[in-house]
């Protein structure tokens, strides 16, 4: 810190007592008083005298820390450098406090204290300031800083729960994804709760024994893998899970019971609760009671923070959890793994947004650990980590595919035929007699792309879309007898007449579970319907004959063998989403359905309704879903898309932007930089909850897409947090909202 100007050059007011009112060690020298020095009339001196205040600067000794009211400091090391909880990129840098004796035992690096932040001291009195929390991240004999330092307010917690590979990680994440150290540590490191820090955690149990290889046989490179991990070494997969609605947990439970074998710890990180309970059981089958934690939200605080505990602790060493489980800080990391990457659940909404793919791939890297990408499907990232040489594909022959893989039929839309049950059913025949002659063996899964009743209404006549008199928003049938309500400002319209040609029938054009639930049971009065999806997921159904009507990512798991059939209706909603990733998001939740289908040998058949000649239809027909991600990555290459690119998106009013990207050339934006837009951005509906990035209701707002060659992400993060920063410090109105690496580029 030079001079008096807090650490760091920037002036703002610590609890180091940075900015007016610091006292410097060799007194206070200022402009004003060197200059009233100059006797009048004697201009020639004047810079003289500044160049001799200089010279005085640059000779004075480092400041030893002193503090107000002469309390006595820590005899050795009596500088405390903080993390301060302020997630403002302005902000993002360590402060420095002085170490009362009291609390030289206790005040570690790593524990929680609470600090007094925008403090000083100038004669005798403290000028404003709060006490707000922090982490020690290291404690020094000296300080750059030469005034009165504030002391530490409090230790909260003698709990060293920032340690420095964990404070390590959180750096690299903040600096890739252009955000502040404070709000990543805030993901990593969970609330506080101080009864269950004074409870001990259990000992750790003796090591298991390694696994057989289980599932792992029918991949050629499988065993091999699992020779790695019990060798300690740090192989690196993307493997292409087999379907079956049981077997992926079990081998990723193997993989994660060899490397616990071999003494190192694992990690594996799922997209919901429920695919992380059934590894959570797998694991538990396999090496017993004691030797993980299941993190996930839905275990409460308290229990969540002793599982954490116990692994910060190192009484536990693996850790099965949803994406905050990929800040666990397990010791001795030796698998890092991820089932699924594609699923929006592993990118964290809260700033600065980290995706659990690459925070991961960051662990395997600098904690020297092996790495291993699973799913059913494959996604373009993955591919382009086969393609680069960070990882080798893990997958089954064809013939091993083929023997395992349900039948694929696909069918057109609107296809009902001659079949009046077909018709009623709103399924083209080949569906319905799939559905009626599979009901005879087992289960038939039916996904339906959105949840609701009737989700879009048409006049009959015309076709014109039904909506609100009062805002213009569409209409809805929220259930069968019930009046229309508007999606947007849930206003019920009892009586509805088409402007266009006052018809006054309407029909759906868009229809959810619910509606499709009750169309099939009209069709199929003998056969239970079951309905998943929203706030009412199943686990699992019975393996007797039954239809179940479920949303993608909600299908329940069937006992035994698996579904007899699964109809997967609406293929164009899914494949006509304006998104550069819809096409790859339908197959992944196509072959997350298919894959708890039986095997074609035994009977089980896929229909799929939707155009045959599309290529992720193709890619379903086929079970090849690495040939679509590598076709894929092949296309954004020669556009310059994600991720053979790097890209962040610029979201906020339209001047905000604008200067924000000036900002950021002037920071020193990578060479090769391109700056796609600014367009505006559709208008919030009144009613949906905001996500990050979103304009808030009747406000106009533009987003900017910044890419840059791959390979350039690191300085094109830097220059926009400095942008940000500069914003901030300056207070020049609304700061736009960053996002490194968006999902949604359109």
């Amino acid at each position: 810190m030079p001079g008096c100007g807090g650490r760091g050059g920037a002036d703002a007011a610590a609890g180091n007592g940075s900015g007016v009112g610091a006292v410097c060690e060799t007194g206070p020298v200022s402009r004003d008083d060197a200059e009233s020095e100059e006797p009048q009339g004697q201009p020639e001196q004047l810079a003289l005298i500044r160049e001799t205040v200089r010279e005085h600067k640059a000779r004075r000794p480092r400041a030893k820390p002193r503090t107000w009211r002469g309390a006595e400091l820590a005899a050795r090391l009596p500088v405390a450098r903080v993390l301060v909880d302020k997630g403002l990129a302005h902000l993002d840098r360590f402060f420095d406090y002085a170490v009362p004796a009291a609390m030289d035992e206790e005040a570690q690096p790593g524990v929680r204290v609470r600090v007094r932040f925008g403090a000083g001291e100038r004669e005798g009195r403290r000028e404003g300031g709060g006490l707000i929390n922090g982490f020690i991240v290291e404690r020094r004999a000296d300080t750059d800083f030469t005034g009165r330092l504030a002391p530490l307010a409090q230790v909260l917690s003698p709990e060293p729960v920032l340690g420095p590979e964990l404070l390590q990680l959180c750096r690299a994440v903040a600096d890739r994804y252009a955000g502040s150290l404070a709000d990543v540590v805030q993901l990593a490191v969970p609330p506080r709760r101080a009864r269950v820090e004074k409870q001990p955690s259990p000992r750790r149990p003796p090591r298991p024994q390694p696994p057989a290889p289980g599932g792992w046989t029918r991949y050629p490179q499988g065993p091999a893998f699992l020779e790695a991990l019990a060798g300690k070494g740090a192989p690196r997969a993307v493997w292409t899970a087999l379907p079956g609605p049981h077997g992926w947990a079990d081998e990723l439970a193997r993989a994660m019971a060899t490397t616990l074998a071999a003494g190192r710890g694992a990690l594996a990180v799922l997209p919901d609760g429920k695919s992380a309970a059934r590894v959570d059981a797998a694991l538990t089958a396999l090496v017993g009671e004691g030797q993980h934690v299941l993190l996930t939200a839905d275990a409460g605080p308290e229990p969540r923070y002793r599982r954490w505990l116990a692994v910060s602790r190192g009484a536990v060493r693996a850790v099965v959890g949803t994406r905050a489980a990929m800040f666990a800080p397990v010791r001795r990391l030796g698998l890092a793994a991820i089932w699924e990457d594609g699923d929006s659940g592993h990118s964290e909404e809260r700033a600065p947004q980290p995706h659990a793919r690459e925070v991961l791939i960051q662990r395997a890297v600098t904690e020297q650990a092996a790495f291993l990408l699973g799913a059913h499907g494959c996604t373009v990232e993955a591919a382009q980590l086969v393609e680069s040489g960070f990882a080798r594909p893990l997958a089954a022959d064809r013939e091993t595919v083929r023997a395992v893989m349900p039948r694929v039929r696909t069918a057109a839309e609107g296809d009902e035929g001659r079949d009046p049950a077909a018709r009623s059913a709103r399924l083209p025949s080949m569906a319905w007699h799939t559905a009626r002659d599979a009901l005879e063996r087992g289960p038939v899964l039916v996904q339906v792309p959105r949840r609701g009743y009737v989700l879009r209404l048409v006049c009959e006549r015309c076709r014109e879309p039904a909506r609100c008199a009062h805002c213009a928003g569409p209409l809805q049938a929220t259930g069968e007898g019930t009046a229309l309500r508007c999606a947007w400002c849930a206003r019920e319209t009892p009586e509805w007449r088409c402007p266009m040609c006052a018809g006054t029938r309407l029909r759906g054009s868009v229809i959810g579970a619910r509606r499709t639930a009750e169309e099939l049971g009209r069709a199929f009065p003998s056969v239970p319907v079951r309905t998943s999806g929203g706030e009412h997921i199943l686990e699992s159904v019975p393996g007797r004959p039954a239809l179940v009507v479920a949303t993608p990512g909600a299908e329940p798991v069937p006992e035994g063998d698996g579904y007899a059939a699964a109809l997967l209706l609406d293929g164009w909603a899914l494949l006509g989403r304006p998104d550069l990733r819809a096409g790859e998001e339908a197959l992944r939740r196509w072959m997350g359905a298919a894959s708890l289908v039986r095997p074609q040998g035994e009977g089980g058949t896929v229909v799929l309704v939707a155009e045959e000649g599309m290529r992720p239809v193709q890619a379903l027909v086929r079970w090849d879903p690495a040939g679509h991600a590598l076709r894929e990555l092949a296309d954004r290459a020669e556009l310059g898309f994600p991720p053979v690119s790097r890209m962040a998106a610029v979201t906020g009013p339209p001047d905000a932007v604008e200067a924000l990207l000036t900002s950021a050339q002037e920071a020193g934006l990578p060479e090769g930089a391109q700056v796609l837009g600014p367009v505006p951005l559709p208008v919030v509906e009144p009613g949906r909850p905001r996500r990050p990035g979103d304009p808030p209701p009747g406000e106009l707002w533009e987003r900017a897409l910044v890419r840059v060659p791959r390979g350039s992400g690191a300085p094109l993060a830097a220059a926009l947090k400095t942008a940000l920063a500069g914003r901030l410090a300056r207070r020049e109105g609304p700061v736009p909202h960053v996002r490194v690496d968006p999902l949604d580029i359109g």
